[in-house]
């Protein structure tokens, strides 16, 4: 037997392990999508894919900035509570007589500020990303608070009502946001130096240090790109609903950001993962939370399978690094 015939198995497994890394979860999405058809017989109707869209633009939104963060090694747990304070801002600049507009970009401006003291926290004092975050988690969620009196802000005649829930040629402007998010991060990681330093950072920070990369700048960025883009789920969410609730809107969204970016195949030690990945792992979230309510899975339920998912997206994080140390 001749030995390209003896490898030719070794190259079958190794075509279909880049074929396999190639789709990622895309496999699973269409499952799903498919499985709830087939149970519910209304999943796939047009109305409830535009449900589902909006449903998963904020998170795709957060898994975004999310997906900076986790690239670098990092975490970022305080994104639901910096959506809350975003969306408390954004709603009380939105009363504003003749100024309501001006809701937009002070709420995102309120997230890039918590996100950069995040940033500057971790990166000049060397403070652990999940220690700090996870503070933050609970100090913005009482600034939320504070900001809006321990009560439901509300404006009936929202100016920016309209991305909530509007749409374009029948696309909902939540869907339109989420992806210009998406080709805005895409282009960042795969299409500047900064996107290379981010790879390089989570790769190997210290290398990355000795290479010139200035790793604080880095840590900076990601951190404040997070918190931008939690703020303009803030606004997302505000536009959505009319309100917004110090105390609890954006509860455990931060669940749902990090399972998204695990499921879409960036590794939680850095370094390794896409943003079209996370835009997969986000669907397969949306999908699942709809699918289960159209089913008629009761709450309970869908908490405990929410949360195995979330065990099965790392667990599928460490067999691709048991993976890549065979390869």
């Amino acid at each position: 037997m001749s030995e390209t015939a003896i490898n030719m198995p070794a190259q079958r497994r190794a075509q279909l392990k880049s074929v396999f890394m190639a789709l990622g979860m895309l496999p699973v999405l269409i499952l799903l999508a498919l499985g709830f058809e087939l149970l519910s017989g209304k999943f796939l109707s047009v109305s409830n894919i535009s449900i589902v869209m909006q449903q998963a633009s904020i998170n795709i939104v957060l898994a975004a900035g999310m997906t900076f963060v986790i690239l670098t090694g990092g975490i970022d747990l305080s994104v639901g509570s910096i959506l809350a304070a975003s969306a408390m801002g954004a709603m009380i600049a939105s009363l504003w007589p003749g100024l309501g507009w001006a809701g937009i970009p002070i709420g995102m401006m309120i997230g890039l500020v918590f996100g950069l003291a995040n940033g500057a926290i971790i990166a000049l004092l060397g403070l652990p990303p999940f220690i700090v975050t996870l503070g933050s988690l609970t100090a913005v969620r009482g600034v939320a608070r504070l900001m809006g009196g321990d009560t439901t802000v509300f404006n009936s005649d929202l100016p920016f009502a309209v991305i909530g829930n509007g749409s374009l040629f029948g696309v909902p402007w939540l869907a339109i946001i989420a992806l210009a998010v998406i080709l805005v991060s895409w282009f960042i990681l795969r299409g500047t130096v900064l996107g290379t330093w981010i790879y390089a950072v989570g790769g190997n920070r210290e290398a990355a240090r000795l290479t010139g990369i200035k790793v604080s700048i880095v840590l900076l960025f990601v951190y404040g790109m997070s918190g931008l883009l939690s703020g303009l789920g803030g606004v997302m969410s505000a536009a959505r609903l009319y309100a917004a609730n110090g105390l609890q809107l954006g509860q455990a969204y931060e669940l749902d950001a990090i399972a998204a970016v695990i499921l879409g195949g960036t590794s939680l030690v850095g370094g390794v993962g896409s943003i079209w990945g996370t835009l997969i792992g986000a669907l397969i979230i949306a999908v699942l939370s709809n699918g289960l309510i159209l089913t008629g899975v009761s709450d309970i339920w869908q908490f405990i399978i929410k949360g195995l998912v979330i065990i099965l997206a790392v667990a599928l994080d460490r067999y691709r690094l048991k993976g890549g140390a065979r390869t």
